[in-house]
Formats: C-alpha cells, sequence, structure tokens
C-alpha cells in the first residue's frame, strides 16, 4: 500500500491523530506499506504547526519527497504548492505502478479531482 500524507494529515498526526498513527506504524512495522511526504506538504504543515516538518522527516517509516524538476513543474502549474506536489506524489511512476492513496483529514478539499483518498477525520 502506497499512501501519501497531504498536509492536513501531516498536522493530525502531530497533534495524535490515532488513524495517522497507525499507518506510520504499519509503514514502519510491515512489508508493503509505503508512507511519503510531499516536501511542499512537509512546508505546509509546518507554517500551521511548527516542528510537523522535522518531527515527520524523522520517523523511519516516511519517505520525503523532494521537490524534483518533474515536481516542480508540476506545481508550477498550479496555485498552492502543497496540494499540488501531494496529487503529484500520488501519480502511478514506475515505482508506484498504480499510484498511490491520499491521507486526509480534509477529503472535501479533493472533491472533483481523480484522486484516492482515505479520511482521517473524526
Amino acid at each position: 500500500m502506497h499512501i501519501v500524507l497531504d498536509d492536513t494529515a501531516m498536522v493530525a498526526a502531530g497533534k495524535g491523530n490515532a488513524l495517522a498513527s497507525r499507518l506510520i506504524h504499519r509503514a514502519h512495522a510491515e512489508a508493503g506499506w509505503f508512507l511519503y511526504a510531499p516536501a511542499c506538504a512537509l512546508v505546509s504543515a509546518d507554517r500551521v504547526r511548527p516542528g510537523t516538518a522535522e518531527h515527520l522527516a524523522a520517523l523511519p517509516g516516511i519517505t520525503v519527497l523532494e521537490l524534483d524538476l518533474p515536481a516542480a513543474l508540476a506545481v508550477a502549474r498550479e496555485t498552492s504548492w502543497a496540494p499540488a506536489h501531494t496529487r503529484y506524489a500520488a501519480e502511478p511512476t514506475a515505482e508506484r505502478p498504480n499510484g498511490a492513496v491520499i491521507a486526509t483529514t480534509t477529503p472535501e478539499a479533493w472533491k472533483g479531482q481523480s484522486v484516492r483518498l482515505i479520511d482521517l477525520g473524526p
């Protein structure tokens, strides 16, 4: 299972959200579970809750996705960097031919977009 955390999921994880914590645990402890944190979403989460980026980046089960050239070109076409980088990270790649699911606490923010979601809200 490949899961990309959006900025709201990162903030929720920092606040002790039980579902986010389970995803982090599984990514660390179970084979076949992968959890990604796009760099732009990390910045956005850290602006909402300072210390979030440093905390998540230190966790062994999370892979921080850098803003490389293809990601930067995708982000440049959008008005908001965090959702654009998150959506780009969820797209299919050679490593993730089926793409990834986006974990979020605000599924309504993704309405009308062709992404798969995990709702971490209450």
